[in-house]
C-alpha cells in the first residue's frame, strides 16, 4: 500500500471512528444533568412552568433536569451563557418570541444570532396577555383606563419586565391605537411588577395569568381584559379588550420554546423534542398549564422554526409602526 492510499485509509477510519462516537453519544444521552437556562426570574410564570416540565422530563429520563434562572438585560445574560456552552444537549435554552423575533429588530446590536447560534427543538406553550391593574386603583375598566390616559398625558404608567418584551410592545401598540402617551417603567425582575401594581405605584401592565396569579388570588390585582380575539379557557369571565370598548386590533401573546446550540447532534435534538412533547402531554402537566393560563403547543423543531419566521415578519412590522427602539 503506497503512502497516499495509506493516508486516505487512515483518514477514512478516523472519520468513521468520530461518527461512531457521535452516534454512541446521542444513543446514550443523557448521561449527566441537563440544564435548562431561563431568562426569567425564578418566581415568574415561565419559570414556574419550566420547573414543572423539567420535573416530568427528569422522571422520563431517570436523569436530573434542572432549571437555571438568569434574568436580566432583556434575556442577554442567559442567552450568552447558552451560546458559549458546548453543543452537546446538556445546556438548553428556554426562549420566548421576544428573544427570537423581537430583540433582533428592536436593538441596534444583540449579542447573538438565532440562525447562526441556535437550533430549534420545540414549542412549549402559548400565553395570552391581560390588561392588569390594582384591585384598588382608579381605573377598573379598559374604557376608564383610556379616558384617564387621554385626560392625563404622560402621567399614567405601565410596567414591563424589560424593554422589548411582548408586554412592552403591546403597551406601545395600546398607546398607538388609542392616541395616548403613557410612561414606560421597565423592571429588572418581573416579579417586582405586581407588588408595585398592587400598591398603586404603577397604573397598569400587560400580564400573563401565570405571572399575576399569586397577587390575583390574593385579591391585590385585577384582570380587566384579555388582549386576544376571544376569551381564555383559563379565565372565561374576563372579557376581551374589544368587549370592554377598547381597540380590537390589540392582540398580545407570547410563546415559549426550547432551543439547543447550533451543532448539537440531530439525534439529541430529536431525543429532547420527543421527551419534552411527552412531558407536555402528561395530564398533570396539562392541568398545571391551564391553571397558569398557558395553552399547550408542542410539535416538531420545524413547527417552531415556522412560528419564529411568522413572528419575525409580525414584530418587525409592529416595531416599524410604533417606532419602538432600545439601546
Amino acid at each position: 500500500m503506497n503512502g497516499s492510499v495509506s493516508t486516505l485509509v487512515r483518514g477514512a477510519l478516523l472519520v468513521l471512528l468520530v461518527l461512531g462516537a457521535g452516534v454512541s453519544q446521542a444513543q446514550n444521552y443523557p448521561t449527566k444533568v441537563v440544564r435548562l437556562l431561563l431568562p426569567y426570574a425564578a418566581g415568574a410564570g415561565p419559570a414556574v412552568f419550566t420547573r414543572i416540565m423539567a420535573e416530568r422530563m427528569s422522571r422520563e429520563w431517570g436523569q436530573q433536569v434542572v432549571v437555571d434562572a438568569r434574568p436580566g438585560a432583556s434575556g442577554f445574560v442567559a442567552i450568552e451563557m447558552a451560546k458559549k456552552a458546548n453543543p452537546d444537549g446538556y445546556d438548553l435554552m428556554v426562549l420566548s418570541n421576544a428573544h427570537v423575533a423581537i430583540n433582533p429588530f428592536l436593538y441596534k446590536k444583540v449579542p447573538y444570532d438565532m440562525e447562526a447560534d441556535f437550533t430549534p427543538v420545540g414549542l412549549i406553550y402559548l400565553t395570552p396577555f391581560f390588561v392588569t391593574v390594582s384591585a384598588t386603583g382608579p381605573y377598573q375598566s379598559v374604557t376608564a383606563l383610556i379616558a384617564g390616559a387621554k385626560a392625563n398625558p404622560g402621567k399614567l404608567t405601565y410596567g414591563t419586565p424589560y424593554v422589548g418584551s411582548p408586554a412592552d410592545l403591546g403597551a406601545a401598540l395600546f398607546e398607538y391605537l388609542t392616541g395616548t402617551k403613557i410612561i414606560h417603567v421597565p423592571f429588572k425582575d418581573q416579579t417586582q411588577i405586581y407588588p408595585a401594581l398592587a400598591n398603586n405605584d404603577l397604573t397598569w401592565t400587560l400580564s400573563t395569568l401565570g405571572s399575576a396569579l399569586p397577587l390575583l388570588n390574593a385579591g391585590k390585582v385585577k384582570l380587566l381584559a384579555i388582549a386576544g380575539k376571544s376569551r381564555s379557557g383559563s379565565a372565561p369571565d374576563v372579557p376581551t379588550i374589544a368587549e370592554q370598548g377598547g381597540p380590537h386590533e390589540l392582540i398580545v401573546d407570547s410563546w415559549m420554546s426550547l432551543y439547543a446550540q447550533r451543532g448539537t447532534p440531530p439525534e439529541i435534538v430529536h431525543t429532547v423534542n420527543t421527551v419534552m412533547n411527552k412531558a407536555l402531554a402528561d395530564p398533570e402537566v396539562l392541568a398545571r398549564m391551564k391553571q397558569l393560563g398557558f395553552e399547550p403547543m408542542s410539535g416538531t423543531p420545524e413547527k417552531l422554526a415556522a412560528f419564529a419566521k411568522a413572528d419575525v415578519l409580525k414584530y418587525s412590522e409592529l416595531i416599524r409602526r410604533t417606532g419602538a427602539v432600545a439601546e
